[in-house]
């Protein structure tokens, strides 16, 4: 059993503060910062690898995280969640998103059931739907195939999926594994849902209501609207829908719905692409076949987040690291940029699964804690990001640490070549200048043009953004985000931030407030 305390009584933290902290400038300069970049490197999943040469640690700082490791029993916590105990105190739930894409340990029982079998089931009556709409076994009410995918839901059920599909869609497109466009209805605004309404063919699209409990409002709100259209062109919505929901939902006997998928309450909505979430969309715009291979990946890397040696552990090494950064060297934010189009959206994905996550001031057991927890996390894809906010991040008087990823080669290797170098080797040569610039700087006289440095950044490196390095991607991220919960003795699986906004609305809309809430109320025209 795994003891659970708060990072500040842990003597292994606290030793942390008595070592002197490192000049990324100095040893990111000359021949020491070549071998720190050969060095200071792992390997994930996928032929990833991540690369912290210019965070500001050396075999001192390693060491002593090494310690808060095993102090925290990071190991131990990961292996007591994927083994079914209730890390969700919260909810009293247990933490089942990795058993969505492999069994790290014991068979994990729960309400009677074999989950891994559960998950692998609907994961089979999702494959089986999707090949029967591609072969055109299932059709529009005309006997028509249905070329486009839309999914209607809101946070963990869009951020996630939508992140995932762009990641994807370009390579689907090279490899001949493209099968149906896909487009995402998320905002409760209007012209949300009328925009994507106004660009697709609604006869031949297939409408995928995701709702674990079946009564979120936006997302509710959003199937009427569809349905609405639907109805305006004569259709029968019920032959045009499907839902992903719980098994206990209104949604789930529903004959409103050519089939539902289930999913459970040990999922969390910002954790679920590997679930029937992301499954159904990616499986019915990709096929099956490259949703399991997505899954290998991320399964791989889960495999990884169980060594017990921190410098073989990405995803904890990345973890610890973050935490130093947050808790002793006092940064609050991270940035995270990839360079990559693909991952336009991957930025706001992680914005959610992390801050949503660690966004916390109590503990697990619901007491105050003395610390820091979660940072602010923000992104764009490079090259945007450096015409955008790297004015600030190079010059600004906070520093914030840089999460880049990147890849050797580009998904469709259509390139050309201008001026000595191809687009790919530009951006790739933009993102290794990027690295030595935050971390080396440059002096200049006229401090107007003078870069301090001392900017600490990871990478994580691969040759090519496939369905393997996506779901690897996704699992170190996921998994990190775990870990630095662990280490701060914080519920990551919860999310009681995001409920008190929903309640003063529907009192909004039922005409029960007074005071602020009805003056705003009068402004908005409520």
């Amino acid at each position: 059993m795994a003891n659970w305390n708060n990072l500040d009584t842990l003597k292994s933290f606290q030793n942390l503060f008595n070592i002197s902290n490192v000049d990324i400038a100095e040893e990111m300069a000359g021949t020491n910062g070549a071998d720190r970049v050969k060095k200071y490197s792992v390997p994930m999943a996928a032929g990833l690898s991540y690369n912290y040469a210019a965070k500001e640690v050396n075999d001192e700082i390693l060491d002593a995280l090494k310690a808060l490791a095993s102090e925290a029993e990071l190991s131990e916590k990961f292996e007591a969640l994927y083994n079914g105990e209730v890390i969700n105190t919260g909810e009293k739930r247990l933490v089942l998103h990795q058993l969505t894409r492999g069994q790290l340990g014991d068979k994990v029982m729960a309400d009677g059931v074999d989950k891994r079998e559960f998950y692998l089931n609907e994961q089979k009556r999702i494959a089986e739907f999707a090949n029967k709409v591609h072969s055109g076994e299932i059709t529009n009410a005309k006997g028509e195939k249905f070329t486009t995918v839309v999914q209607i839901g809101i946070g963990g059920s869009d951020l996630g999926p939508r992140a995932m599909y762009l990641a994807l869609e370009n390579w689907a497109k090279k490899n001949g594994c493209f099968k149906m466009d896909a487009k995402f209805i998320s905002n409760v605004d209007p012209d949300d849902a009328s925009a994507v309404l106004n660009s697709i063919d609604v006869a031949h699209s297939i409408f995928i209501l995701v709702s674990k409990s079946g009564t979120t409002l936006e997302t509710l709100t959003n199937e009427s609207f569809v349905i609405d259209a639907l109805k305006k062109q004569g259709l029968d919505a019920g032959k045009h829908m499907i839902a992903v929901t719980s098994q206990t939902s209104p949604l789930a006997k529903s004959d409103n719905y050519l089939e539902a998928f289930f999913m459970d309450d040990y999922i969390g909505g910002r954790y679920s692409s590997t679930s029937g979430v992301g499954g159904a969309v990616l499986s019915l715009a990709f096929g099956p076949e490259i949703f399991a291979r997505f899954l290998d990946g991320a399964a791989a890397e889960d495999k990884l987040a169980t060594e017990k040696d921190l410098l073989k552990n990405p995803a904890m090494l990345d973890a610890l690291i973050g935490v130093y950064e947050r808790n002793v060297l006092g940064y609050d934010s991270t940035a995270v940029l990839p360079y990559s189009q693909a991952l336009s959206r991957f930025p706001a994905h992680l914005q959610q699964l992390d801050m949503e996550s660690n966004g916390k001031s109590v503990n697990r057991f619901g007491e105050p804690i003395d610390y820091v927890t979660g940072p602010i996390i923000f992104g764009e894809p490079g090259t945007n990001g450096q015409h955008s906010f790297y004015q600030l991040l190079h010059q600004g008087t906070d520093i914030i640490p840089l999460q880049f990823i990147g890849f050797k080669n580009s998904q469709l290797r259509n390139d050309v070549d201008i001026q000595g170098s191809t687009s790919q080797q530009k951006l790739c040569a933009n993102v290794a200048a990027q690295i030595v610039a935050f971390a080396c700087g440059k002096e200049d006289d006229n401090l107007n043009k003078n870069f301090e440095g001392g900017r600490p950044s990871s990478i994580i490196i691969g040759d090519e953004l496939t369905p393997e390095a996506l779901g690897a991607l996704l699992s170190h991220f996921e998994n990190k985000v775990m870990f630095q919960g662990f280490t701060w003795n914080i519920n990551s699986f919860d999310q009681e931030g995001v409920q008190l906004g929903k309640v003063l609305a529907k009192k909004v809309l039922a005409h029960e407030t007074d005071g602020a809430l009805a003056e705003y109320a009068k402004l908005l025209n409520i």
